[in-house]
């Protein structure tokens, strides 16, 4: 009698809702296995039973020949008694037990389904909400685990027959696919417009197309959240948007139907192309061709003052039908989609909350009864020395786990109050939330709190050690202070973060320091200043800070952030540069403000120290006359370096340095950086007529000399070799480019973000790994400090 094995499978990873089951079932039974697959809370689990050489060749390829969404992390499998029978089967679920498998992120709809999409013989033609195994909502509609349909927000739509036939058929694409649907049996898609709304048309997207035709702004119910959309030609309605939003200048994404749609505007390379077209569909930030003529597509309000343009290309069925398919009747070419929400606000998910909060907002809904479960932002890219940099990551990527370099306990690290994204680790895996937001909103702390607690149930993870920025007046670390109980909570160095975050980003093990350059606007500094032009020495357990930017006064806190001229004022002082009044900051400070401006700084009123990098580059901004007044984050040096795109070249090197000085402890104390001799070479070149391109490019280059010479000092005095570049400034492509490059050419080994955002929203990561080698934790409120120093107050 020919021999029989049978062997226990579990699968862990991304394998539940990617057509793993399925992949399972053809593969057993293409090689005459019986036996049966299943989802649990700890992954997909098989048992195979026939000839020993099928049951090994079933285990040997499992994970190699996975489904294209799958990710697979480990494929154990024992042998178990032969319980005989016929015929291999999908089992139900079985819940209970700790979550432990990973759900996957959403995907953009695949190519099989838009075929069918725009073929008039389809049943699912014109579907908006077609989807199968290998795309469409994911995270966002996931309730509990195991990933199945009756935990899913699909789980109030009964499957027709014809679906259900599909559903149950091992041969079909849809076999398995939790959120199948079709027009008989799925969800509805409604145009609602009026006061109070009301549905408005039998075909609600070739209405909702008219109306976007006409000027009107759209709320349009999306995979994450509410978008609002409008005709991005239409110069009206952009700048209404840009009004009724409280947009600033913040440049709103665009939405195309193909990369043609806007390669006359932009420069697109493989790898932005890449990223366009993949199943993520992130915003692109891709950089503007000079002088392309934008006029008959994209408004000037768009994206007034940027050098990029943030594109993206449609990923769901909805936005496909919106620009139209194939034979459709001339529609807008390109959509503004920006988030639904007030400026600061979190994105709306909820049908009655979009009702009542967009209302001052959107003229007209498309909306629909598919609940999201889990809100999303889109997330957001750019393309640096032809790698991706993420600066938000959030749809297409959360939840996939993070790998660590090391196991850390059950942790929660709170992440920051700009950008907010948290962090849960467990093991070898971390998790970063989703987008939350900026965290001075009570609406978006509350939304914090349900993310985390979504977080928490889908993962397993049970915290029992807490991290937070040692920020004392962070909501982010209140509102874990608030729920610690008797957990240790652990107050992170803000820049330690960030450069802990970059080292595990790379899989540093922490065995030996790095040389952390962190650069951005704003951290909470150990002597209470605020800092953001550091140099620390740095592993995952603590830190010396070796250099940084020398210190200047804040004047009057956001202030000085919102009015980049105030920057500039307070650099000129501290270099003993005058205010005279051909100078472009001086000209644009009103009178009166100037002279109480004049009076802040010599009293040292409301002016703490700061050695904020990101200050720096809006001094710079102001000085040369770029940027005075910031609408937005960072836009004061957002535009500094779109000037120095076009003032690069030979002109540009030299010209600019910083000076050096040690404490009085030599090679104990910090070494300072004094920007005074940049600022005075500004100032000369300002009334030389310099370009003001050119004029940012040399700053831009004595930034990065600035870092090889700091690095070099670091590894003469040290002996380390390699630096993490890390905070919001390297989001920076020309700054990073030009310091990647020196380093390498002086034989530093160079970390960069490329995953995990160099801003605020990367910082949870490196908290986690904080806290995780952190000898002792501290009870709340300690105030312990990693690498021996202690917070002040």
């Amino acid at each position: 009698m020919e021999a029989v094995e049978r062997r226990r499978v579990i699968v862990r990873g991304v394998v539940q809702g990617v057509g793993f089951r399925p992949y399972v079932y053809t593969r057993a039974t293409g090689l005459g296995l019986a036996g049966h697959v299943t989802n649990t809370p700890e992954g997909v689990v098989a048992e195979v039973e026939g000839a020993p050489a099928a049951v090994s060749a079933f285990c040997e390829r499992l994970a190699a020949d996975a489904p294209p969404l799958a990710v697979v992390d480990a494929v154990d499998h024992h042998e178990v008694p032969v319980s005989g029978g016929a015929g291999f089967t999908i089992v139900a679920s079985r819940s209970g037990g700790p979550a432990r498998t990973l759900v996957s992120p959403d995907v953009a709809t695949c190519a099989d389904c838009l075929a069918e999409l725009a073929d008039p013989a389809d049943r699912r033609h014109r579907h908006p909400f077609i989807t199968c195994t290998h795309c469409g909502p994911r995270f966002t509609i996931v309730t509990g685990v195991p990933y199945d349909r009756a935990h899913t927000t699909m789980a109030r739509f009964p499957m027709c027959p014809d679906c259900a036939r599909e559903y149950a058929d091992p041969a079909d694409r849809r076999f398995h696919a939790q959120p199948v649907a079709c027009p008989a049996c799925g969800p509805r898609l409604r145009l609602l417009a009026g006061s109070p709304p009301r549905e408005a048309a039998a075909d609600p997207v070739a209405e909702a197309r008219r109306l976007l035709a006409d000027g009107a702004i759209l709320a349009v119910k999306g995979l994450g959240g509410y978008h609002l959309a409008c005709d991005a030609a239409h110069a009206g309605a952009v700048a209404e948007l840009r009004r009724r939003k409280a947009r600033g200048d913040k440049p709103f994404a665009l939405m195309a139907r193909e990369p043609a749609d806007i390669e006359h505007l932009v420069h697109l390379g493989p790898a932005e192309r890449d990223l366009l077209t993949g199943p993520v569909r992130p915003i692109v930030l891709l950089r503007r061709r000079p002088g392309a003529d934008a006029q008959e597509l994209v408004a000037d309000a768009v994206a007034p003052g940027s050098p990029d343009l943030g594109v993206m290309l449609p990923y769901t069925p909805v936005h496909h039908l919106l620009l139209g398919l194939p034979g459709d009747p001339p529609g807008p070419r390109l959509l503004v989609m920006t988030s639904g929400n007030l400026s600061g606000e979190p994105i709306v998910t909820d049908d009655t909350e979009a009702l009542d909060r967009l209302a001052r907002l959107a003229d007209a809904w498309l909306t629909h009864d598919r609940p999201i479960h889990v809100p999303c932002d889109d997330s957001v890219v750019r393309v640096c020395d032809g790698e991706a940099l993420t600066l938000r990551r959030s749809r297409g990527h959360a939840p996939l786990p993070l790998a660590l370099p090391l196991s850390v306990p059950a942790t929660l690290a709170a992440g920051g109050d700009l950008k907010n994204a948290f962090c849960l680790g467990e093991g070898r895996k971390a998790w970063l939330s989703a987008h939350i937001g900026d965290m001075d909103d009570l609406a978006t702390q509350y939304a914090f709190e349900r993310a985390e607690q979504q977080l928490e149930s889908i993962t397993g993870v049970a915290p029992g050690l807490l991290a937070v920025d040692r920020h004392p007046g962070y909501r982010s670390g209140r509102l874990v202070r608030g729920r610690a109980g008797a957990r240790p909570v652990l107050g992170v160095q803000h820049h330690h973060a960030h450069i802990a975050s970059a080292m595990a980003e790379h899989g540093q093990g922490g065995t030996r320091k790095v040389i952390g350059i962190a650069f951005d606007g704003t951290g909470y500094g150990d002597d209470g200043a605020v800092w953001g032009g550091e140099v620390l020495l740095a592993d995952y357990a603590g830190y010396t800070r070796f250099a940084h930017l020398a210190y200047v006064p804040l004047p009057g806190g956001d202030a000085a952030v919102h009015r980049p001229y105030r920057m500039a004022l307070s650099h000129l002082r501290a270099a003993g540069l005058g205010w005279d009044p051909d100078l472009p900051c001086t000209a644009a400070c009103p009178p009166e403000e100037l002279r109480l401006l004049r009076r802040q700084l010599e009293r040292d009123l409301h002016c703490v120290p700061t050695s904020s990098m990101g200050r720096l580059f809006d001094a710079v901004s102001s000085l040369a006359g770029v940027c005075h007044h910031a609408g937005y984050e960072a836009q004061a040096a957002i535009e500094l370096e779109g000037a120095a795109l076009t003032g690069s070249g030979t002109q540009a090197d030299g010209g600019y340095a910083f000076a050096l000085h040690q404490g009085e402890h030599c090679g104990e104390s910090p070494v300072t950086a004094d920007p005074a001799p940049v600022l005075a070479a500004v100032v000369a070149d300002v009334r030389a007529g310099t370009p003001k391109a050119l004029i940012a490019a040399r700053f831009h280059v004595a930034v990065a000399e600035l870092v090889g010479t700091l690095a070099a000092l670091a590894r003469e005095r040290h002996g380390l070799d390699t630096v993490a570049l890390t905070g919001g400034v390297f989001a920076n492509t020309v700054l990073s480019t030009a310091c990647a490059r020196l380093l390498r050419e002086r034989g530093f080994t160079v970390l960069r973000h490329h995953r995990v955002p160099p801003n605020d929203g990367g910082l949870a990561l490196g908290q986690l790994m904080v806290a995780a080698c952190t000898p002792q934790h501290p009870q709340q409120g300690e105030g312990h400090v990693p690498g021996g120093t202690r917070q002040s107050a």
